[in-house]
């Protein structure tokens, strides 16, 4: 063999090692940022779990882990290690199950409850608590509880919702540009016939201009619920001005959604029934001012930003109906002082 053609095999073959080297470490450092994203995601989750479920669900999700676990009402947290279980859910129906509306349980009275949807008092709901993306944190660091990973894509759906807001943005550009083009021509015609503009003339650019300014509102609202957690108006003070006949429906009304659509008695007692996350309600009717309880049970974030309780998206009867209820509970002062939750 020639020198020369031994030499041009060497440097292909040292071409051929090189490329198959960048290209290995290329393809390793793609796996490597996916793995670092998804551990910055399971590990905020679990910050998350830490704050806001662990009480309930156990540290490492086991049955009766979590010490309110063995004091609240049936159902019960499910085994959230379980993996034969677990694996039978989509990432998406974990993630409504923590983010949804909180539905009436009552039999027969209550709210219209679909085969397939998710309706447990006593798992509260956040979504009016914690961001979209906070949300999926949360399901990415469950299923790490059952040795799985979370399969949805996360970065494609910020993706999706950073276009659509900038489609939006265009699209609204556009149309008041078409508009104050409209106008100008509008004005000018106006001028030469010595007459009033006509809003008629523009008014098909004015509604092209009012639908692309709700769009882009709507694209605004669903990027900054994606990743900014939701931010309600202050609760006003309430007139809780009732009359006794009216006020003693309420409660009955209260009596029913504290237990049967809001689960309050997942983490508060009454009695001996009832969690031990939050304070016992038995005296509350003594030492909780309705006013106070009423915009608490609304917006509790508003109030205390940090607190374990969720906001579960009350109406201004359900707040009411709830506080009027909480005036009714006036327990004797029990003769040993009752042990704070969590020791």
């Amino acid at each position: 063999m020639r020198a020369g053609t031994g030499m041009s095999a060497y440097r292909g073959v040292r071409k051929l090692v090189l490329g198959v080297t960048v290209a290995s470490v290329t393809a390793a450092m793609g796996i490597a940022g996916c793995g670092l994203f998804q551990n910055e995601t399971v590990s905020r989750g679990q910050h998350l779990y830490a704050h806001y479920c662990m009480h309930c669900h156990g540290e490492s999700g086991h049955q009766n882990e979590g010490y309110n676990w063995g004091t609240m009402p049936d159902p019960r947290p499910k085994d959230l290690s379980n993996k034969g279980e677990m694996s039978t859910f989509k990432d998406e129906e974990i993630f409504s199950t923590i983010s949804r509306d909180m539905k009436d349980t009552t039999p027969e009275v209550g709210d219209k409850i679909g085969d397939d949807e998710f309706a447990v008092p006593t798992m509260p709901t956040f979504k009016y608590t914690l961001s979209e993306e906070e949300i999926w944190s949360i399901v990415a660091y469950v299923r790490t509880l059952h040795g799985m990973k979370l399969t949805y894509d996360l970065e494609a759906r910020k993706k999706e919702l950073q276009e659509k807001q900038q489609a939006a943005q265009q699209a609204y550009d556009q149309a008041k540009q078409g508009l104050e083009v409209a106008e100008k021509k509008a004005s000018e015609e106006a001028d030469k016939k010595g007459v009033d503009v006509d809003d008629a003339a523009t008014a098909k650019e004015q509604e092209a201009l009012s639908t692309a300014s709700k769009e882009l509102e709507k694209a605004k609202a669903a990027l900054a619920s994606f990743l900014a957690r939701p931010k309600l108006p202050s609760v006003a003070r309430p007139d809780l001005t009732t009359p006794p006949e009216e006020a003693a429906k309420l409660a009955d009304l209260g009596k029913r959604l504290y237990s049967s659509k809001y689960g309050c008695n997942a983490c508060h007692r009454v009695g001996e029934e009832g969690g031990i996350v939050g304070p016992a309600l038995d005296r509350a009717g003594f030492r909780l001012n309705p006013t106070w309880v009423y915009r608490w049970v609304k917006y509790p974030q508003g109030m205390k930003p940090e607190t374990r309780m969720p906001t579960l998206g009350l109406s201004d009867r359900d707040a009411k109906a709830v506080t009027m209820y909480l005036t009714t509970l006036k327990a004797p002062k029990p003769e040993a002082p009752i042990e704070r939750a969590g020791k």
